[in-house]
C-alpha cells in the first residue's frame, strides 16, 4: 500500500541538452546522441533507486515534447514550426497530412534498456490518442473523432508490444481530456481501443483541467488507475471525488511540480492523510502532480526525498509495513 512513483519525465542533464542541440545542427551523430540519452537514463534510474521509489520511470531522456516525439515516429504526420504551449515554452506542433500509422515500435527499445538496469518495475510511458489529436493540426481526417480513433488503434499496438516486452505498468498520458468535457465519451471510446485485451496494470495521467466537469465520467476510462494532480490546487479538488465514491486505483499528486519550493515533510504527510479520508488506502499510490522536467535536478531530488520520507512515516503511523 502507498507505493511511490513519479508521473514520467525528469530534467535533462546539461550535457544532454547540449548534445541534443548539436544533433539538431548536424554536429553530433544519432549514435553519439543515443549513447548520451542512455547515460542520462541510467543516472535517472540510479537517482530513483537511491531515493527509494517503488515504481520507476526511465525519465524520457530521448523525448522532447510528449506529442511531437510520437508524431515524428509515425507515418501520416508532418511537423510545423514552433508553437507556444504555455509561458515561454514552445513545441513543434504535429500536422496530420495522411493516414496515421505506427509501422515500428516507438518506445520498446528504451523501455527494454531501462528495465535491464534495475530489478524494480519500470513504467511503459505513452501519450494517448486524445492528447495527440488535441495538440496537433488535422488536415486529413474528416473530424476529430475519426483521427482520435485512428490514433487509438496505433497506440494500442505500442501498448501490446510493451506488454510483450515485459512491462507490468503501462501509462497512457491524456492531459487534454480535462480541457474538453463535451468530448469525454470520445476519450473513453478511444481508451477502450488502446487498452483492449491488456493484462498489465494500465494507468492514465490527467492534469491541467477542471476535474469536476469530467467526474464521475472518467471512472469509465478503460484503465486500472487514474493519476491526478492535487498539490497544485492545495487539495481543494479532493472534495470532487467524495460523491459518488471513486472506484479505481488512484495515484495522488502530493508534490507541486510547478513550484521551486521543496515541500515540508509534515505538509506532504497531511496531504497524504487528506487523500486517505477519501480514497481506500489499498487503492492509493503516491507521486508528484505531473512530470518533473521543468524542475532542476536538485529540486527534483529534494522534493522526491521529502515525498518518500513522508510516505514512510505515514505507513509507520498506520502500522503498515
Amino acid at each position: 500500500m502507498l507505493l511511490t512513483t513519479t508521473v514520467g519525465s525528469f530534467p535533462k542533464p546539461t550535457y544532454l541538452v547540449k548534445a541534443r542541440n548539436e544533433f539538431a545542427s548536424g554536429k553530433l551523430s544519432q549514435e553519439e546522441l543515443t549513447h548520451l540519452e542512455k547515460k542520462a537514463t541510467e543516472e535517472c534510474i540510479r537517482l530513483q533507486e537511491r531515493i527509494g521509489l517503488d515504481i520507476l520511470v526511465h525519465g524520457e531522456m530521448e523525448r522532447g515534447d510528449m506529442v511531437t516525439y510520437f508524431a515524428e515516429r509515425m507515418k501520416g504526420f508532418g511537423i510545423s514550426g514552433l508553437v507556444r504551449s504555455y509561458g515561454n515554452r514552445y513545441y513543434r506542433k504535429p500536422v496530420v497530412k495522411d493516414e496515421v500509422k505506427r509501422e515500428n515500435p516507438i518506445t520498446v527499445e528504451m523501455f527494454k534498456f531501462a528495465q535491464s538496469l534495475t530489478k524494480r518495475p519500470i513504467k511503459g510511458m505513452l501519450t494517448g490518442p486524445y492528447t495527440i489529436c488535441d495538440w496537433s493540426f488535422n488536415e486529413y481526417y474528416p473530424d476529430r473523432r475519426e483521427l482520435i480513433l485512428a490514433l487509438a488503434e496505433q497506440i494500442h499496438k505500442e501498448v501490446i508490444d510493451l506488454e510483450k516486452t515485459g512491462a507490468k505498468y503501462i501509462q497512457i498520458d491524456e492531459p487534454a481530456i480535462s480541457t474538453r468535457p463535451d468530448e469525454i465519451k470520445l476519450a473513453i471510446e478511444a481508451m477502450e481501443i488502446v487498452t483492449s485485451g491488456v493484462k498489465a496494470k494500465t494507468i492514465s495521467h490527467i492534469c491541467y483541467g477542471d476535474f469536476k466537469s469530467i467526474y464521475p465520467q472518467i471512472l469509465d476510462l478503460a484503465v486500472d488507475q487514474l493519476d491526478l494532480e492535487f498539490a497544485n490546487s492545495g487539495f481543494a479538488n479532493l472534495r470532487i471525488f467524495k460523491h459518488p465514491p471513486f472506484t479505481k486505483e488512484i495515484a495522488v499528486g502530493v508534490i507541486d511540480v510547478h513550484s521551486h519550493i521543496i515541500e515540508r515533510k509534515e505538509e506532504v504527510k497531511e496531504n497524504i492523510k487528506k487523500a486517505l479520508e477519501v480514497f481506500p488506502i489499498e487503492k492509493v499510490y503516491i507521486d508528484p502532480d505531473c512530470g518533473l522536467k521543468t524542475r532542476t535536478l536538485k529540486e527534483v531530488e529534494g522534493k522526491l526525498k521529502v515525498m518518500v520520507s513522508a510516505v514512510k512515516e505515514v505507513k509507520e503511523e498506520l502500522g503498515i509495513k
